[in-house]
């Protein structure tokens, strides 16, 4: 079962197009990589799943309860931590806080400090566990280890493994960083300039070249 279904998902900002005709799919207890560089149109397509941006064309299915964590976390900057780890709460009864803290337990010390006061890497946590409060069954993130330390990068990858063992989350993870992503995903789409330009294993993605193709902004519509 797919959790997320985009089928020839086309978006425009007045005469430009953003997306182009893109289609991907995330199954149940999937985790699934978007890369690419940047102003590939990474973010544009979460906003679509989120409804924050509206389609000129296609489909998008969300089967399941989701999450989006957006690119340059959007916390509330007066609020504690724990108030902004509730709100990602609105929708379900459960606003219990404690099961975050054991999850990113470097968050209990800091929970009735303003979320502007926090380090970036607190901050990236702060987001992911307000999308966590939701109980999503799929959880999209985008641009995570944006501007993070590589050790906090790496410890948040960890997290989202454990709970995508423990829990059967599956995650669409939007990265410039494949190297990144490939470290946590087990498949992936490569977008350029709007359009999906390769898919495939991280494992066939590398080997056949198409990333670094992309990445120097050379490369023509492939499949993998």
């Amino acid at each position: 079962m797919n959790v997320i279904e985009v089928e020839d998902l086309s978006v425009k900002y007045g005469g430009a197009t953003a997306l182009d005709s893109v289609s991907l799919a995330v199954g149940e207890g999937e985790l699934v990589a978007l890369v690419g560089a940047n102003g590939a149109g990474k973010t544009t397509l979460l906003n679509a799943l989120s409804s924050v941006v509206r389609p000129a064309a296609g489909q998008i299915r969300v089967q399941r309860r989701f999450a989006h964590v957006p690119e340059g976390r959007q916390l509330f900057p007066d609020l504690s931590v724990d108030d902004n780890l509730r709100l990602g709460a609105y929708r379900v009864r459960e606003r219990d806080t404690a099961w975050i803290y054991r999850i990113l337990p470097e968050l209990e010390r800091t929970r009735s400090q303003r979320a502007d006061s926090l380090s970036g890497g607190q901050q990236q946590m702060v987001a992911i566990g307000r999308g966590l409060m939701g109980r999503p069954d799929v959880m999209a993130i985008d641009e995570m280890s944006l501007g993070l330390a590589p050790i906090v990068a790496r410890t948040l990858i960890r997290v989202l493994d454990e709970l995508h063992r423990e829990r059967g989350l599956a995650v669409l993870l939007v990265e410039q960083s494949a190297r990144l992503a490939f470290s946590l995903c087990t498949r992936a789409y490569v977008l350029e300039g709007g359009r999906l330009a390769a898919s495939g294993t991280p494992r066939e993605l590398t080997e056949s070249g198409v990333l670094s193709d992309v990445y120097l902004g050379t490369t023509n519509k492939v499949s993998v």
